[in-house]
């Protein structure tokens, strides 16, 4: 067991080193081979709350200690599929581990073909730039002929579908922070939470927006924090609140919209010069292409924001310098393409795109946005878009890129097509999967749905550091090492880009885990492609590699990086930021110079009404941005479940990692995840702060402690993002997730036919308060297993 218990070392024996995770810099703190302590980096402007559960992580008792394999799956192969998550796990040696996975991909790729792979695998996995699960993984199959490609990711699916047609690029460089606490007057955060959201990075992070928010706090610059709760970024900054029915934001903006342009306030000068399609959008708002005007009383019987106070908000962002900063959690709803469409309208009219301190922003709450971008070069990494050099059967059977929220209608409906952004896609069929780095059973949803749905599939093996629910679910499990069990490298700022940062392994892989490189490297030498996987070279080589690479295009682009052994030395590596781009504003450059500046769109102008998708004839995403009613919501007549569902992001937790660490010791409710539920609809249902409850519908049931707080509107509830799923069959037959997994509830529809992404945080329940047993949360637990 490697040296998990190793007593060669002193227990005074002591250590520090640097490393990097998503939620920042840290300097782990060793004695006697054992992680103790986790510190932040120095120049992190607000260090994580979530530093007992990194620390704790490598030790954690959900902890996957050794390869294991499904006691059916090894007596009966395949044919056993129908136990996976009730079956019995069996420890393995890594050989044989290794032995009976090369041996599955040899026989689907022989007998099926690429087509019937499915390993793009979806998750956070490392930060590092070596052990990226995700790319190792990748980078294997496509050597050994190729797997089904996913697009869109569970986090951007409608707004990264929608934008570019709109600006002409998914996700547009935001205002730098600088220049919006200048020159705005009014900062809008429309379904966003920075303050929670911007803890983690999809590389690592210095949390450089936290110093911006506390500067906006103490700047005078009034804030609006329209979501049904009232976020923890709204409730640090003292913002006005205005909680709309969830799922309505486009008729709060239709309503704005229609009091803008009737009392003349309009920009049309700006609507003319830098926009396309707004007159057939403008017969929509004034209702003559569907006798319905989208007046402010309109508006406020959809959204329950009474109609003066749209009518003032409207007057109020007009005549003030106003940033609204849009977050993704409103598109990750039913129609979800449509609110920021509808965001870039508002903002059109408003006319403020591209002045500083104004216009919209929509990743002021991911990884840091806003945060002025420093110059020097991005670390490349282990690429793994690579040609394939085994022969294996290259028929191909269906489409080979599928939108990943639309994976499990692929396995339940192989040769089913579809429509998506304008094109066909037909399902191949899955024979084998291969999942690192991620945790399908937290982002998909209508779990229960994905639960069947995963029995389809031949043969499963997942890559991972802890037993997720997908592990659980796998036929096959390879133990996988944390961040502070080997060494890497990688950016410092998905955006701010503020230098790099060395991954210095703290403490000796625990158990039998190993880091992703090496499980993949043994598995392309059993395939026959150990050569071309890694290229000569072990961890530290092309850790070497990659800092080398971006050090001669740091020389190119003026900026001198240290030799590899000081940069190792040191540790860590901090760009400058040039004053330009301390000082930038989105879209200034198009609104100085249209024509020379054009955006990549069809008329090169901010596309109100696309031509392109009108041609689609897709009635749920139409030619213009629109409010659609969701199939369920608080509007819907003769409604079966009364609460309207949200899901957001935890604090505790980047969407499911660190849930079976300390933090739910203090984050849960007996065990529970927390419902937010306001004090009317809890005394109405006799329900006290503190009490367990059931959330149900027709797709699913879930426990939850009762969390009764005047902080979310009234008929919603929340439950966040990412508790995972631990179904139990209960006496009564009834299947219970006694955790509180919010997508056990969520409904598994695409968003539209164009970006045919998920829907997390919409949808109708119930809630009642729940008197039975109450089973222990088995799946932070110690895994059973047998010899």
């Amino acid at each position: 067991m490697t040296e998990t218990f190793s007593l060669g070392k002193s227990p005074i024996n002591e250590g520090s080193c640097i490393t990097a995770c998503r939620w920042g810099l840290v300097r782990p703190q060793v004695r006697g081979g054992k992680m103790v302590a986790l510190l932040p980096f120095e120049y992190d402007y607000a260090p994580t709350p979530n530093m007992n559960s990194l620390c704790e992580l490598p030790y954690s008792p959900s902890r996957i200690r050794f390869p294991m394999v499904r006691e059916s799956y090894l007596k009966n192969g395949p044919a056993s599929r129908d136990k996976r998550g009730n079956d019995r796990w069996v420890r393995v040696t890594w050989d044989q581990a290794l032995d009976l996975v090369a041996k599955e991909m040899k026989r689907v790729y022989k007998d099926y073909g690429p087509s019937s792979m499915f390993g793009r695998s979806y998750g956070w996995m490392s930060t590092g730039k070596i052990n990226a699960a995700i790319n190792l993984q990748q980078r294997l199959l496509n050597l050994c002929g190729g797997f089904i490609g996913c697009i869109n990711s569970y986090s951007t699916a409608a707004i990264g579908r929608i934008l570019p047609y709109v600006i002409g690029v998914a996700d547009p460089r935001s205002t730098s922070w600088d220049n919006v606490l200048k020159n705005s007057k009014r900062v809008v955060l429309w379904g966003c939470d920075p303050l929670v959201t911007n803890d983690i990075d999809w590389l690592t992070t210095l949390h450089n927006g936290a110093g911006y928010f506390r500067a906006l706090k103490e700047s005078g610059i009034k804030t609006i924090d329209i979501n049904p709760i009232r976020t923890d970024t709204g409730e640090y900054l003292g913002s006005e609140w205005i909680a709309p029915v969830p799922g309505t934001d486009c008729a709060l903006m239709l309503g704005m919209i229609y009091e803008l342009e009737k009392s003349g306030k309009a920009d049309k000068e700006f609507l003319k010069k830098y926009t396309s399609g707004y007159d057939k959008f403008l017969d929509y708002v004034l209702g003559k292409s569907d006798n319905t005007p989208k007046t402010p009383e309109w508006a406020a019987k959809i959204t329950g924001v009474p109609a003066e106070k749209i009518v003032s908000l409207a007057h109020e962002l007009q005549e003030n310098r106003t940033m609204i900063m849009m977050g993704w959690g409103i598109q990750r709803i039913q129609f979800g393409e449509q609110p920021h469409w509808m965001g870039f309208t508002l903002a059109s009219v408003l006319g403020q795109i591209g002045l500083p301190g104004g216009g919209i922003g929509t990743n002021y709450q991911y990884s840091n946005g806003g945060s002025p971008v420093a110059y020097g070069p991005f670390l490349g990494g282990i690429s793994g878009a690579v040609k394939p050099v085994l022969p294996f059967n290259q028929n191909w059977k269906g489409s080979k890129v599928i939108p990943v929220a639309r994976f499990v209608e692929c396995f339940l409906h192989p040769g089913k097509t579809i429509d998506f952004n304008g094109t066909k896609v037909t399902y191949p069929e899955v024979k084998m999967v291969m999942w690192a780095g991620g945790n399908p059973f937290a982002h998909q949803p209508q779990t229960n749905k994905l639960a069947e749905a995963w029995k389809k599939p031949e043969t499963v093996v997942v890559t991972d550091n802890v037993w997720t629910a997908t592990a659980r679910h796998a036929d096959i499990v390879l133990p996988a090492t944390t961040q502070f069990e080997h060494n890497d490298i990688t950016n410092i700022g998905t955006y701010s880009n503020d230098g790099l940062v060395a991954m210095q392994q703290a403490i000796e892989p625990q158990w039998e885990s190993k880091p992703d490189y090496w499980i993949f490297s043994q598995l392309a030498k059993r395939m026959g492609c150990e050569q071309q996987f890694t290229e000569g070279l072990d961890e530290m080589g092309w850790i070497k590699r990659v800092y080398e690479e971006s050090r001669q295009l740091g020389t190119k682009m003026g900026v001198a990086l240290p030799s590899f052994e000081d940069f190792w030395k040191k540790g860590y590596f901090l760009y400058d930021v040039k004053p330009a781009d301390r000082d930038f504003v989105a879209f200034a450059d198009f609104r100085a110079d249209p024509e020379t500046n054009d955006l990549s769109t069809e008329s090169g102008k901010i596309q109100i009404f696309s031509p392109k998708i009108h041609s689609y004839g897709y009635k749920d995403c139409l030619g213009h941005p629109s409010y659609l009613e969701p199939t369920e919501c608080l509007n819907t007549p003769n409604r079966k479940y009364p609460l309207s569902y949200m899901a957001c992001k935890s604090r505790y937790r980047m969407h499911s990692q660190l849930d079976g660490a300390v933090g739910h010791y203090f984050a849960d409710i007996r065990g529970r995840e927390p419902l937010w539920i306001h004090p009317d609809n809890a005394s109405a249902r006799g329900i006290k702060n503190g009490d367990i409850v059931m959330v149900k519908n027709d797709r699913g049931a879930a426990l939850a402690g009762a969390y009764v707080t005047d902080r979310v509107r009234k008929d919603a509830v929340v439950l966040h993002h990412g508790a995972w799923y631990a179904p139990k069959k209960m006496k009564d037959g009834t299947l219970l997730d006694i955790h509180g997994n919010s997508n056990t509830l969520s409904m598994d529809v695409p968003t539209s036919n164009l970006a045919c992404g998920n829907i997390a945080s919409s949808g109708l329940v119930d809630v009642v308060k729940y008197t039975g047993e109450l089973p222990s949360v088995y799946v932070w637990e110690e895994l059973e297993y047998t010899e």
